[in-house]
This record gives structure tokens, sequence and C-alpha cells, in this order.
């Protein structure tokens, strides 16, 4: 047994490696980003879903707006128990007492206690996620809650007038702080909601810096205003002034889709906080796609499996939005094959004429990613187009230099 000196001194080394480790680990991991694009509820597998609910610890801080999220989780419980899913697969507590349910601690709002109020309130959020958690143990989670594994806080509305510094001194520079003293938990990035200042306001650009950060850096990100900016069938509202309550120039997006679509059966009533609830529907989706990543899904295969009304057509071929968008030098778009085709995925400006090739090749059935660069092509919207033998499928894009 070597001398108690010796243990003293080694057991911080030891610490310190493993927060060096996991630091780096980190900083090479990819992000993972629940946007608009991780919304649709039945891709995610019903074992992922369980899986969330046996391993997470969530614990989360907001206000008004980042109530949203509960209460579409709230109204998702019902929704999915009456399609047909496995009973209250969906159910969430907060004390993480009741078997089957997901740990999912949430802060007081506007009171004074434990994770009170949001990420807005600075030093407060940090002080408070540190009193919360306690000092780091071994495991480089907190000493005084050693089963909380997840850490989320949400925004009201400070990003639409913090500064670029603030947004770094105040926010990416302390969470990566407390990644770094907390290796052994996830800390959840988020964006501020919309607020109708459109693509030339401080809020797109402030939301975009953390997006970016997080892109670069491996963080994992939950994006609350792209999810504002598209609806269900992936048309774009965050060049038309947005607002949190779905309001853009020309109408309101979500009442419109809720108005031709059946209630009870494409979406369901939750009553969140300044929106529509189709707004609040969205976010329960994505947030599921989110806990179920953070759980060890891939974020791709199980879905079509999945029980009632989970599979894709025989015959379906998609394409998705790309992402980011809008965006200023490259941009990937997905899209899905149902089986082995020979694809060709071409760029055309608005007056139609072809700009670019993207990609020609033949891809096997599944989902696929095509990177596009635009580095030298003007601002403005192009059009990107999918031929996939029969099947001719078009998106739109905004590209800003």
């Amino acid at each position: 047994m070597p001398p108690k000196s010796a243990c003293r001194t080694a057991r911080p080394f030891l610490i310190g490696l493993m927060l060096l480790a996991a630091i780096i680990s980190r900083a090479q991991a990819q992000a993972i980003i629940a946007d608009h694009r991780c919304t649709d509820i039945r891709a995610i597998p019903v074992t992922a879903i369980e899986k969330a609910k046996t391993q997470l610890h969530i614990g989360y801080g907001f206000t008004s707006h980042g109530s949203q999220i509960i209460s579409g989780m709230t109204g998702l419980v019902e929704f999915m128990n009456a399609k047909g899913w496995p009973k209250d697969l969906f159910v969430f507590n907060r004390t993480g007492t009741v078997a089957g349910s997901l740990h999912l601690f949430e802060g007081d709002g506007y009171g004074s206690g434990d994770l009170d109020h949001d990420a807005g309130y600075y030093p407060d959020w940090v002080n408070e996620t540190r009193s919360y958690l306690g000092a780091p143990n071994p495991q480089g989670r907190g000493g005084n809650h050693s089963e909380m594994n997840v850490i989320m806080w949400a925004w009201c509305g400070q990003l639409s007038w913090y500064s670029d510094a603030e947004v770094h001194n105040s926010y990416l520079n302390e969470m990566n702080r407390l990644e770094a003293d907390y290796p052994g938990i996830t800390f959840v990035y988020m964006t501020g909601h919309s607020d109708g200042s459109g693509l030339e306001g401080t809020l797109h650009k402030n939301n975009q810096t953390i997006r970016e950060y997080c892109a670069a850096n491996g963080k994992v990100l939950f994006d609350f205003y792209d999810i504002e900016c598209y609806d269900p069938d992936g048309n774009y509202y965050g060049d038309k002034h947005v607002t949190d309550g779905c309001d853009y120039d020309g109408g309101n997006w979500a009442r419109t889709w809720q108005n031709s679509h059946q209630l009870g059966v494409d979406w369901y009533e939750c009553s969140p906080a300044h929106t529509e609830h189709l707004n609040g529907n969205l976010k329960a989706y994505a947030i599921w796609w989110l806990w179920a990543r953070l759980a060890g899904w891939d974020g791709t295969t199980g879905g079509a499996t999945n029980g009632p009304s989970r599979a894709l057509p025989d015959d379906a071929v998609l394409l998705g939005q790309n992402y980011p968008n809008p965006f200023n030098s490259s941009t990937a778009i997905p899209f899905y094959l149902d089986r082995d085709r020979h694809i060709t995925l071409s760029l055309y400006d608005l007056s139609g004429k072809k700009v670019s090739r993207i990609l020609e090749a033949d891809l096997q059935a599944g989902w696929q990613s095509a990177k596009l660069e635009m580095d030298q092509l003007a601002s403005g919207f192009y059009f990107y187009q999918l031929r996939a033998e029969e099947r001719i499928l078009s998106r739109r894009l905004l590209h800003l230099r």
C-alpha cells in the first residue's frame, strides 16, 4: 500500500486527467442539434424512449417561454395514448420517484428555489446551477444531486438585446466552464425565442452565434428559435419577421396549419405560453428526439418498425430542408431514399437556370446527406432539386454572404 501522502497527490492528479480527457472528448464529439428537422415523433424508436426514461435525470431552468416545452410534453402523453402507442410512454415526473417516468426536475420559474428564472439572469443561472449540483464528485457529477446527468436552461427575451460579448461572456464561456467542471453531465445549449426582428435583427445574429459555436465544438443544442421558423411541412418563415406567437408577414403559420388539419389526429391542444398549440407540439417532439439521442440513439435507425402508423410508404423519397438555413458558406441537404437509386441533386436560381450540380451518384436506401458550398455565389434565394429516377422534389434555400 502506498503512503497516505502519495494517495493524496495521485487522486487530484487522476481526477485532473479525467477532466482533461472529458474536455478533449467533448471537443472532438459531433454536435447533437435538435431543430425543426427533428419533429417527426414517429421516427423515434419506442426502445430509445424507454431507454431515455431509464437513463436520464434532467434539471431544467426556465421561465414562461421555456415552459412551452413542458406544456407540449404534458399534452403529448394523452395524444400518443389515443393514437395507439404504448400507454403513458411519454410520461415524465419532477421527482424521479414514479416508475416508468422520465425524471425531469423543473425549476420554479420566477420563484427563489432551485434552478429558478432562466439563462438571461446572469450570473444567477450559473450560481444556481453550481449550488444545485454541489461540488463535483469523482464521477464528474454534482455531490448534492449525483443522479442528475443533464442540465438545460431556457431563455426569455434577453438574446434580443445581448451584445456579442455578452453572448460569449455570460453564456457560452460559462456553459463551457460548467462542462469542464462537471464532465459527467451533459449541458444542453439553447437559442432564444423569435421576436419579429427577422434576419436583420440582433436576436437572429445571437442565435446564429450560439448555433455555430455548438456545431463547431461538438455541443448539444436545442434550437428553440429554429423550430419557430418552420411549419410541419418545412415551409420557412424566418425571413418574414416571425414572432414567438407564430405570426409573420402574411399571417400566422401555426393557426393556418391547425385550421387545415385535424385536431386530435394531426395536432393536439397543450396551451403553451405566448404561442400556438402547434408550436408546443413541435417542441415536445423535438425534445423527445433529443432525450432519445442523449440516451444513445443514433437519430436515424429503428423508427420505421416502431408500432402503429410508423413506417414510411414503400415508395417514399423525401427531400429535407437544408441546415443551416439561411447560411453564408456551406449547408447540408438531407434526403431519404426508399431503395437503392440513381440520384441527381442540383441547384437553380429563381429564374430556373441551373447553377450547379451538387451530387450525382448511385446511393443506397436510407437517409443521405449532401454538402453544398456557395462561397462564390451571390446572396439570395435558390432552389435545390432532387431527381431520383421518376421522382422530382425541390425546396428553397437562402444564401447570405
